[in-house]
């Protein structure tokens, strides 16, 4: 896992695999996906959380994203969550256009949130989705 994010993700920052470790330790966390895509998410009582997404870029536009999100939703409803949220950097137009077109609205803003490996400060956007199973 710690692999793949670091292949993917620079804002932000990749997580490491001790990070992964102590995440996936927690009673509510749950990952789903394969080599060249994951999801990381959270479900707690009604609400869950999208923690992070990452596709290998070598298998991107397979619509393995678009899968390892509905896998998330999947079991985030069949852990009793009704509505999902997540929040992506505002600069990150793919999977703004992954998270819109799978149904997800915009529902937030948090100012200067991410600070890119050059100092630079991005927005996240939060996004939110009544789940199917709700």
């Amino acid at each position: 896992m710690a692999a793949l994010h670091a292949r993917v993700m620079t804002t932000p920052r990749p997580w490491t695999a001790d990070e992964f470790r102590a995440l996936l330790a927690s009673a509510n966390v749950f990952a789903v996906g394969s080599a060249k895509g994951l999801a990381v998410g959270r479900a707690v009582f009604e609400e869950a959380e999208l923690l992070t997404l990452a596709v290998d870029p070598d298998h991107r536009r397979q619509a393995i994203g678009r899968g390892c999100l509905a896998d998330f939703e999947e079991v985030a409803g069949s852990r009793g969550a009704r509505h999902a949220h997540l929040e992506v950097a505002a600069d990150n137009a793919p999977a703004i256009a992954l998270y819109a077109g799978a149904g997800y609205v915009r529902s937030g803003l948090r100012q200067g949130y991410y600070s890119t490996p050059d100092g630079r400060r991005v927005d996240a956007l939060v996004y939110r989705k009544i789940l199917d199973s709700a």
